[in-house]
């Protein structure tokens, strides 16, 4: 199974991945998976990500959603975007327990 299958099984029913920006710790992120990437929200009300940037590399680590066990590890790419409205909507439903403010979204494309 390819690797952006396996991400793509995974992530539709993760609710939190592991991010490690290129010379930081990782950190355990709520994330959304849509259009083939994880977008992740940061400051504000919402997680602080150490390192996460424009442009930095990463290591995305997703365990599985049934058995929490290390499925995989994948390079992925920072991207600071804007979303659109769906996009923001649909960040906004995901987060269940707070209404989230954020500074910045990420859209970690993966390689």
């Amino acid at each position: 199974m390819e690797i952006e299958q396996v991400l793509d099984n995974a992530l539709r029913k993760a609710a939190a991945i592991w991010v490690k920006p290129s010379g930081h710790e990782p950190r355990l992120v709520w994330a959304l998976w849509r259009d083939g990437a994880a977008l992740v929200v940061v400051g504000g009300t919402e997680q602080v990500v150490p390192g996460l940037a424009d442009g930095v590399a990463c290591t995305v680590t997703v365990r599985s959603p049934t058995t929490h066990s290390h499925l995989v590890d994948a390079p992925a790419t920072a991207r600071l975007t804007e979303p659109d409205d769906d996009t923001a909507k649909a960040l906004e439903a995901a987060r269940l327990n707070t209404r989230p403010v954020w500074d910045s979204v990420y859209r970690l494309e993966f390689a």
